[in-house]
């Protein structure tokens, strides 16, 4: 691994991280039915995982600027691939609720750590990598939920499944971290680092809105396409998994061409013509009648979604009032209200109005997101080559 360039590294291991909670995913029906839940029962217990991320940016950010992106990660890393085999075990609602939410608090300092490693990695080498970095994240949770769905097709139970990718892929990431360059990200030149509590600038609020609606309809995605094919079009356990499969795939490919989009096109524009195309999907899947066309409004809405983080983590680290890790705290702690609000919101309303109306739900926060894509022009500046 060492002799891989720290552009590589970084994109292998944003790929590692996702897999294992990816072959959670295709399971959530499962577990739902194991634990007797509702739809507005299982849109509670699954608050459990963002409650578990919101409840440690403020510490992470600060933390990972103070370790490094390197240590943050491998830390990270061993703790979130215990805690991503808890909720297969938990045998109630409340313990499914604390298992998430174990998987979030964790999930949220790798990911964290990730991201800044991303830019880092950026600003010293002078390429541009986010998208396609987060693009391996993409193929990582898709080749995680397609694992998943298979060893469920073969009868593998969850209890077995999911740590069985956990203990695979956690020493694979742990080297490919330790093969990363030693970046550390400071304050910018003059000024002190506030702490991720503090009042984001309105630059950074208006980042932060814009991808409220983008990190919702993820979650969406994630929580209940399963649900949608099983309910809506009678899927059965073996084809569920497909919906949230398509549906990274398509964000995959999306952020495999960003960063060349971005380049040509400029950041705005790219997220415009995404944002159209999130929802043209979403009026897809809402009017489907089959298994076959909604899979095609998944991918749609995928491939609208594709690019909206990454810019939008590009963006707030390029904001000069304090240093890269403290902004994109404070963007995935606003952020991941999308991922807070959305899914129960959804589980709510599919509760008495059908799973249909509940997924037509993303549709005005990605009217917002659209409305704010000009927020996404920041400056930047880009050191000199590094070598590792």
């Amino acid at each position: 691994m060492f002799f891989l360039s720290p552009q590589r590294l970084t994109m292998l291991v944003f790929f590692l991280q996702p897999i294992a909670f990816g072959s959670w995913l295709p399971r959530i029906p499962e577990v739902q039915t194991a634990l007797g839940l509702g739809p507005a029962g299982l849109a509670l217990a699954l608050l459990g995982l963002p409650c578990g991320t919101l409840l440690t940016l403020p510490f992470a950010g600060p933390l990972v600027g103070r370790i490094g992106p390197r240590a943050a990660i491998m830390a990270g890393m061993a703790l979130y691939s215990l805690a991503v085999c808890l909720p297969a075990l938990a045998a109630n609602p409340t313990l499914l609720f604390v298992a998430l939410m174990l998987v979030g608090s964790s999930m949220s300092f790798v990911e964290l750590g990730l991201n800044v490693a991303a830019d880092a990695v950026e600003k010293t080498t002078g390429s541009t990598i986010m998208t396609t970095s987060h693009g391996c994240w993409s193929v990582g949770i898709m080749a995680g939920s397609l694992i998943g769905s298979g060893l469920a097709a073969l009868g593998m139970t969850a209890h077995w499944a999911i740590p069985l990718a956990s203990v695979v892929v956690l020493p694979l990431a742990i080297i490919t971290a330790l093969a990363l360059p030693v970046l550390r990200d400071a304050p910018h030149a003059g000024e002190t680092q506030r702490s991720a509590w503090s009042m984001p600038s309105m630059a950074l609020l208006g980042i932060c809105c814009f991808v409220f609606g983008i990190t919702m309809t993820e979650g969406a995605m994630a929580d209940w396409s399963a649900i949608f094919l099983r309910d809506a079009l009678g899927g059965d356990p073996g084809t569920v998994g497909l919906g949230y499969a398509v549906f990274a795939l398509m964000v995959a490919a999306g952020r495999f061409g960003g960063d060349r989009l971005k380049r040509r096109f400029g950041a705005v524009n790219t997220a415009r013509l995404c944002g159209t195309l999130a929802l043209v999907g979403a009026a897809i899947v809402f009017a489907t009648p089959n298994t076959a066309l909604a899979l095609i409004g998944f991918g749609t809405i995928g491939l609208g979604v594709s690019v909206g983080f990454p810019l939008a983590v590009t963006a707030a680290a390029g904001l000069t009032d304090r240093a890269a890790s403290a902004n994109v705290a404070v963007l995935s702690f606003v952020a991941l209200l999308g991922f807070l609000v959305g899914p129960p919101v959804i589980g709510f309303v599919a509760e008495h109005a059908g799973i249909r109306l509940g997924i037509a739900c993303v549709v005005p926060a990605l009217l917002v997101s659209l409305a704010l894509t000009g927020r996404l022009v920041t400056a930047r500046p880009i050191s000199p080559a590094i070598r590792a």
